[in-house]
């Protein structure tokens, strides 16, 4: 019996978990899909300048961060994704 209350304990822990990184990747996927997106999703509060390629903006903290597209999808400038891991 305690095994088996021990087996169901783990068993929902692990579907938690992998609910909680399936919403990651959705959330990170969600972000990195267009501008306005990624610049929501890095806190930014005004816009400073936007081309077609690259966006400066202002965060709520203060800082100062270039956002850039890369392959269709929007970065923090120096934060590429790594060659061949870009499935977010």
């Amino acid at each position: 019996m305690l095994m088996k209350k021990i087996f169901i304990s783990i068993a929902i822990l692990a579907l938690v978990i992998l609910a909680a990184g399936l919403y990651q990747i959705y959330v990170l996927r969600v972000a990195h899909s267009s501008f306005e997106n990624y610049y929501v999703f890095r806190g930014c509060v005004q816009l400073l300048e936007r081309t077609d390629t690259y966006g400066i903006c202002k965060t709520s903290s203060g800082n100062t961060v270039k956002i850039v597209e890369f392959q269709g999808k929007w970065y923090l400038d120096g934060d590429l994704p790594y060659p061949g891991l870009n499935f977010l």
